[in-house]
């Protein structure tokens, strides 16, 4: 068991199963995609522990709170945790996060994007600590997200081959 690991039990964080997709939809794509030494991971939305889409739904502020929001982006966070681990066999594997590109269902008056997003930020800070885990980062309104998530994160990691 590695460093990232033992982090994880230590904060007592249990990560997700693999998306349960809702009945009907296909996800033609890879969730992480290993491109020599970086990990490039697609748009993931908040996850339950029984693999469903996790968190409440809906467009922030007007049926989401900022506070129910930055919850989703943590949830985002240990989805894209699970799937990074089991694509890369052990998250001690990372060696630095790079771009985090965060994206908010948000009310067209909205403009607290960037505090949402610190859910997936903090989460990465705290499991990875600030040298592997600071990262540069991006969060935007958009008109709607898929399913209706208030959150979607994508983004890249450096890896130790």
């Amino acid at each position: 068991m590695g460093t990232i690991d033992d982090r994880l039990d230590a904060l007592g964080i249990e990560l997700p199963p693999p998306l349960a997709p809702p009945p009907g939809v296909v996800l033609p794509f890879a969730m992480v995609r290993v491109v020599g030494d970086r990990a490039i991971v697609s748009g993931h939305g908040p996850q339950a522990l029984d693999g469903s889409i996790g968190g409440a739904l809906g467009r922030v502020p007007d049926e989401v709170s900022v506070e129910q929001a930055y919850e989703s982006a943590r949830l985002t966070g240990l989805s894209i945790l699970g799937d990074l681990q089991r694509t890369l066999g052990d998250l001690d594997r990372i060696t630095a996060w790079g771009r985090v590109f965060g994206m908010v269902w948000s009310a067209p008056d909205f403009h607290a994007q960037p505090s949402v997003i610190n859910g997936f930020s903090d989460l990465i800070l705290d499991v990875f600590g600030h040298e592997v885990g600071a990262h540069a980062r991006s969060a935007v309104g958009l008109a709607s997200l898929p399913f209706r998530i208030p959150v979607e994160i994508e983004c890249e990691v450096a890896l130790r081959r």
